[in-house]
C-alpha cells in the first residue's frame, strides 16, 4: 500500500508541482492573533448524486459559518472545491493539488477508494481529511489516523441488513458488489455480521468497477443460477440502476426474489424525486436503507431553504439527501474545531517534511511539500467536537464513529416509498423512531423486533421463501449407506444402479411434495460386504463430498455438529435382544413368585410375629396360656393363620393389637403380590432369559453384539463404559442369529444392542429371541443436509405432510409389515418378587414388634419391682430366713412373668390386707393401699374379693 501511495505521489508531483509553496492567505504572523482567512479544500464528483448535493450544502455551510459571529470570531473560511470526475486517478491528482495549496483540512474525498490513497498522504503531511461520504468500514482503523468520517460507518448499515435477514428468518444471501475497496470491505463487514447470527453469504458476485453492461449481465446470469433469492446490492448510484435494469430483463425482479439495496438507492430516491418511470419500475418492491436523521427544527429550516439554494445556483432541480446534511455538518465540525484550535493558541504554519527532504532527485521538488504544524492539535479538537447539527447529535465515540447510528428501512412502492421501520445500534429493529427509544431500556430480543408490512417484488405481501433449488445443471449428490442386510430399509441393485426400500420411498415422496424441482443423484457409500460407518458418511457432507445423506441414519448429538437433520420420519432407540426359552409349568410352580430369600424372610416373620404376640398376650389372655406344648401350637397356629386372616384367638392387650394390625397390613400386601404374580405365571405362556436388562447385561461381563457402523458402539463404549473387547460387530441378520444361538460360552454373544427399528424386523421371523428390558435411548431417523440448509426445513415440512395424509404409514406397511411370531399369549417371564421390594414393610413391622416388646418389658419390670420388694421375699415357706441371690431373683422374675396378671393382683391385695391388719392400720389406710395397688399395676381390675373380716373392716 505504501509503495502504491509513493508511486502516486511521484506522478502527482510531476503533474502539479508549482514553484514554491503558497503561504496561507491572510495568515497573521503573530500567533496570538487569529488569521483573517483559513484555507480549506474539498473534493467530490460534481455530476454525481452525492457530489452535486454535497457541493451546494458545503457552500451554504461556508456562508453560514462566515456570517455567524459565534464561530471563528471574525476568521473566514476560504474553500477550494475540486471535481474528481468519477475517476479515482483524477480524484487523487486533485487531492494532491489541494494539499499543495497550503490547506489546513480537506472536506472529502467523496470516494472510499480515493480516501485510501489520499489518507496516507494526509497522514504524512498531517492534514485532516473530513469525509462525509467515504463509508468503507476499514477507514476507521489505526492505519488512517487523519481521516475523520463525518457520516455513519457502513459497518452499522451491514449490521442493520443482518438484523433484517434474521427478522425474516433468511439464512443465506447473495451479495452483488463492485470489486473495489468500497464494495469488498462493505461485503466483508456484512459477512462478519451475518456470521454472528449464524447466517452466511452463499455467493459473492463481483462486478468490474468500470461500468460495463455485458459484464453486469454475465454476473447476474450467474446469480440467477444460485439457490439464494435474497440479493444484497452494494454499489454506487449510477451503477445500481444499471444493475436493476438488466435484472428486470432477466426476470430477476419477479415474484420470489428479495432485493435489499444499501443506502445508494435511498439517495437516488431523495435526490431524483421522482425517479424516471423506467428507474421507478425497476425498484418496485425493493428494500433500502437511509441514514436516520431526527426531524429537528434546525433540519426543517434547512430543508425549507433548499429549493432557494438550488434555484440560486441555477444547476437544475434536485432534492436533498442525507449526504448533503452530513456535508453541511462537516463544515460546522471543522469550524468549531478551528475555533477551539485558535483558542488554544494555535496558528497556521507549515514546515519542511523530513522524509521528503531526504529524496535526492531535486527535479521533483518534493522537499517543498510542507507539513501542517498544527495538524495533530486540530485533529484532536475535531474528535472532541460536541454539537447539534442537521443530522442530530454530533459526537464521536472511542472507536471514532459518530454516536447513535441509526437507519430508516424503506420499501419502494408505486411512485413513492414507505418507511416500514427503523434500526439503531442500541435497540435493533423497531417500528418507532430511534430517538424515542433512547430513554427506554434497550431490548433486542426477537419478540421485540417489529417491522410493518412489505410489498415484495411481484406485488405480493407474502414473505418470499428466499431460495430455490439452483438451476445450474448440477444434481444434488446424495450419499446412501450400502448395508449388508435389512434390504427392507435400503436395497441397492448394482446392475441397474438404483435404490429401493422404505427410506428411499419416503425420501422420494417428500421430494415430490416440494413446491420446486430438486434434481438429485443417489450415490452408494460402502462396498456392500460390510456395513459402512455412518459417522464418516455424515462428515462427507461437511467436507463437500455429498450434498445430503439419505437412509437409515439416526439423529445423534455428535452428528448434528456436522449436518442439519430433518424431523424424524421413524422413531427408534436402542434395545437389547437376547435368546429366550419357554418356561413350562410344574408341580412346584407355586414357589416361583417369591425368591428363596423372600420365602425365608416371610416364614421367619410369621414365627417372629407369632412369638411377639404370644409374649404380649401371655399374662393377660387365657387363649395364650396352658401347657408348653399347647402354647407352642397356639403360637404357630396363630402366626400361620394370619396369612389367610383366619386366626380365632383374640388379642386383649393394647400392644398386641397394635402389632397385629401392622402385621396384617404386611400380610395383605404380600398376599396380593403373590396372588398376582402366580396368576400371571400360570395363565400366560412364559419366556425366560438370563439377561434381564441393561444393568444385568453389563454386570455379566459377557460379549455384546452391535450393528457394525451404527452409533450404538460409541454409546456402549463412551457412555456406559463397556470395554471394546466385549463388543462384537455384526453385519447381517444371519450373523445376529448365529451369534445369539451360540451364546457367550461357545464363542457367541449374550445379547445384541441395536436400534428398535432393525430389531423389530429381525424378531418378526425369529421367535427364539426377544427384546428384554426397556428401550434406553430415544431418537429417530432423519435425512441429513449441510448446516443451515433451507432444504432441510422444507423436507421436514414435506415429511409432516406425509404423516398427516397417511402416506407415511402406507409406505411403512408396504415394506416393514411381516408375519410376526405368535406372541399374543406369550410374554417374557415375570420377574420373581424379591426381598428388596418389601423390605420397607418388614422393617416397619420389625420396629413395631421391637418397640412393643421394649414397652412391655419396661412395664413388667416396673410392676415386678413394685409387687416384689426384698422385705416381702426374705421369709421362705419353712420359716427360715435366707439371703436373696441374683439367680433366685431372675428366677422369681421369670416366674412373675409367667403368672397371670389377675393372680398377681389378687395375691398382692391379700398380702397388703394381712400386712395392714398386723399393724392395726385404719380402714382408710387399707382402702388407700388397695386403690394404689389397683392404679399402679397398669392393668384393669374387673372386681375385688374380700373376706368377711375385711368387709367388716372396710
Amino acid at each position: 500500500m505504501i509503495f502504491r501511495v509513493l508511486g502516486f505521489l511521484l506522478i502527482f508531483r510531476l503533474l502539479v508541482l508549482q514553484n514554491g509553496i503558497l503561504s496561507a492567505t491572510g495568515v497573521d504572523s503573530n500567533p496570538s492573533t487569529r488569521p483573517k482567512f483559513v484555507n480549506i479544500g474539498a473534493i467530490m464528483s460534481f455530476n454525481s448524486t452525492i457530489g452535486k448535493v454535497a457541493k451546494l450544502a458545503i457552500q451554504a455551510a461556508i456562508d453560514d459559518v462566515n456570517s455567524s459571529p459565534h464561530v471563528l470570531q471574525g476568521t473566514k473560511l476560504n474553500i477550494s472545491i475540486q471535481d474528481s470526475h468519477h475517476n479515482g486517478f483524477l480524484g487523487a491528482v486533485e487531492a494532491m493539488t489541494i494539499i499543495e495549496s497550503g490547506v489546513v483540512a480537506i472536506i472529502g474525498p467523496q470516494s472510499s477508494v480515493i480516501a485510501h490513497v489520499v489518507s496516507q498522504v494526509a497522514k504524512g503531511l498531517q492534514v485532516p481529511l473530513l469525509s462525509f461520504a467515504a463509508t468503507d468500514p476499514t477507514l476507521s482503523s489505526l492505519e488512517y489516523p487523519f481521516l475523520v468520517r463525518t457520516s455513519q460507518n457502513d459497518l452499522f448499515q451491514m449490521a442493520a441488513i443482518a438484523d433484517i435477514l434474521t427478522y425474516y428468518e433468511w439464512r443465506e444471501v447473495t451479495a452483488i458488489y463492485t470489486d473495489d475497496d468500497y464494495g469488498r470491505n462493505g461485503i466483508a463487514a456484512l459477512g462478519d455480521k451475518l456470521a454472528e447470527r449464524r447466517c452466511t453469504i452463499s455467493y459473492k458476485a463481483r462486478m468490474n468497477p468500470e461500468l460495463n453492461r455485458e459484464d453486469i449481465r454475465n454476473v447476474l446470469f450467474q446469480v440467477s443460477l444460485q439457490e439464494s433469492r435474497i440479493i444484497i446490492l452494494h454499489t454506487y448510484n449510477n451503477y445500481g440502476l444499471e444493475v436493476l435494469e438488466i435484472a428486470r430483463s432477466l426476470h430477476m425482479l419477479d415474484r420470489g426474489y428479495v432485493w435489499i439495496a444499501t443506502n445508494w438507492l435511498s439517495d437516488v430516491i431523495d435526490t431524483d424525486s421522482p425517479p424516471s418511470p423506467v428507474a421507478l419500475n425497476n425498484v418496485q418492491g425493493l428494500l433500502t436503507l437511509r441514514v436516520h436523521t431526527p426531524n429537528s427544527q434546525l433540519k426543517k429550516k434547512f430543508v425549507s431553504r433548499w429549493a432557494d439554494l438550488v434555484r440560486r445556483e441555477n444547476v437544475g432541480s434536485f432534492g436533498l439527501n442525507t449526504y448533503g446534511l452530513y456535508a453541511y455538518d462537516t463544515i460546522w465540525i471543522l469550524a468549531r474545531a478551528l475555533d477551539a484550535y485558535f483558542h488554544q493558541g494555535g496558528n497556521i504554519s507549515f514546515s519542511n517534511n523530513s522524509l521528503l527532504s531526504q529524496l535526492k532527485d531535486k527535479n521533483l521538488h518534493l522537499e517543498e511539500m510542507n507539513t501542517f504544524d498544527g495538524g495533530e492539535l486540530l485533529l484532536s479538537n475535531i474528535w472532541q467536537v460536541r454539537m447539534n447539527g442537521l443530522t442530530g447529535r454530533v459526537q464521536y465515540d472511542s472507536d471514532r464513529n459518530l454516536i447513535n447510528p441509526a437507519f430508516d428501512i424503506i420499501n419502494v412502492v408505486g411512485t413513492g416509498h414507505n418507511t416500514i421501520g427503523y434500526w439503531s445500534n442500541s435497540s435493533g429493529l423497531s417500528s418507532r423512531p430511534p430517538e424515542s427509544l433512547h430513554s427506554i431500556t434497550p431490548n433486542q430480543s426477537i419478540s421485540s423486533q417489529k417491522l410493518s408490512v412489505v410489498i415484495w417484488p411481484g406485488h405480493t405481501i407474502e414473505k418470499p421463501r428466499g431460495w430455490v433449488f439452483p438451476n445450474n445443471g448440477n444434481h444434488l449428490r446424495i450419499g446412501v449407506p450400502w448395508r449388508v442386510g435389512y434390504e427392507e430399509f435400503i436395497s441397492y441393485s448394482t446392475s441397474t444402479d438404483t435404490f429401493s426400500g422404505y427410506c428411499i420411498d419416503v425420501f422420494i415422496s417428500a421430494v415430490n411434495l416440494l413446491p420446486y424441482a430438486v434434481p438429485y443423484r443417489l450415490i452408494p457409500f460402502g462396498n456392500g460386504k460390510n456395513n459402512p460407518n455412518i459417522n464418516e458418511l455424515i462428515e462427507k457432507i461437511n467436507t463437500g463430498v455429498f450434498d445430503a445423506v439419505v437412509g437409515d441414519v439416526s439423529i445423534t448429538t455428535d452428528r448434528t455438529k456436522y449436518a442439519d437433520f430433518t424431523q424424524p420420519y421413524i422413531e427408534s432407540g436402542l434395545v437389547i435382544v437376547a435368546p429366550v426359552k419357554t418356561t413350562e409349568s410344574n408341580a412346584w410352580a407355586f414357589l416361583r413368585p417369591f425368591t428363596p430369600m423372600m420365602w425365608f424372610v416371610t416364614g421367619a416373620s410369621f414365627i417372629v410375629v407369632g412369638a411377639v404376640v404370644w409374649i404380649l398376650e401371655h399374662r393377660f389372655n387365657d387363649e395364650f396360656r396352658g401347657p408348653p406344648r399347647k402354647q407352642v401350637a397356639t403360637m404357630l397356629w396363630f402366626s400361620c393363620s394370619t396369612w389367610f386372616f383366619a386366626h380365632r384367638e383374640n388379642t386383649v392387650s393394647t400392644l398386641g393389637r397394635l402389632v397385629l394390625i401392622i402385621w396384617l397390613f404386611v400380610v395383605l400386601i404380600i398376599n396380593s403380590s403373590y396372588t398376582a404374580s402366580l396368576t400371571s405365571m400360570l395363565t400366560v405362556h412364559q419366556l425366560t432369559s438370563h439377561v434381564k436388562g441393561l444393568e444385568s447385561l453389563i454386570d455379566s461381563r459377557e460379549p455384546i453384539g452391535y450393528q457394525a457402523g451404527s452409533f450404538s458402539v460409541n454409546y456402549l463404549n463412551e457412555q456406559l463404559n463397556v470395554p471394546m473387547s466385549l463388543l462384537v460387530p455384526l453385519n447381517s441378520e444371519n450373523e445376529y442369529a448365529e451369534a445369539l444361538t451360540k451364546g457367550p460360552k461357545n464363542g457367541g454373544i449374550a445379547a445384541i444392542v441395536s436400534e428398535r427399528a432393525y430389531m423389530e424386523l429381525f424378531l418378526s421371523s425369529r421367535c427364539e429371541f426377544t427384546i428384554v428390558g426397556q428401550e434406553f435411548t430415544k431418537n429417530g431417523w432423519g435425512y441429513a443436509f449441510p448446516q443451515d440448509s433451507p432444504l432441510a426445513v422444507d423436507m421436514s415440512t414435506a415429511l409432516l405432510k406425509l404423516s398427516e395424509n397417511g402416506d407415511l404409514q402406507k409406505i411403512h406397511d408396504k415394506w416393514l409389515i411381516r408375519k410376526a411370531c405368535s406372541t399374543q399369549d406369550t410374554q417374557l417371564e415375570v420377574n420373581r418378587l424379591e426381598l428388596k421390594s418389601f423390605w420397607g414393610l418388614f422393617l416397619v413391622c420389625g420396629i413395631a414388634c421391637l418397640v412393643a416388646l421394649i414397652v412391655y418389658f419396661a412395664l413388667t419390670v416396673k410392676q415386678f419391682l413394685r409387687h416384689h420388694t426384698p422385705e416381702e421375699e426374705e421369709e421362705e415357706p419353712s420359716g427360715q430366713i435366707t439371703s436373696r441371690s441374683k439367680s433366685s431373683r431372675i428366677q422369681t422374675f421369670l416366674s412373675f412373668m409367667d403368672e397371670k396378671e389377675e393372680e398377681i393382683k389378687k395375691r398382692f391385695r391379700k398380702r397388703q390386707t394381712d400386712k395392714g391388719s398386723s399393724r392395726g392400720s385404719t380402714p382408710s389406710n387399707r382402702s388407700s393401699n388397695i386403690m394404689e395397688l389397683s392404679m399402679g399395676s397398669g392393668s384393669r381390675i374387673n372386681h375385688m374379693e374380700f373376706s368377711p373380716a375385711q368387709n367388716n373392716q372396710v
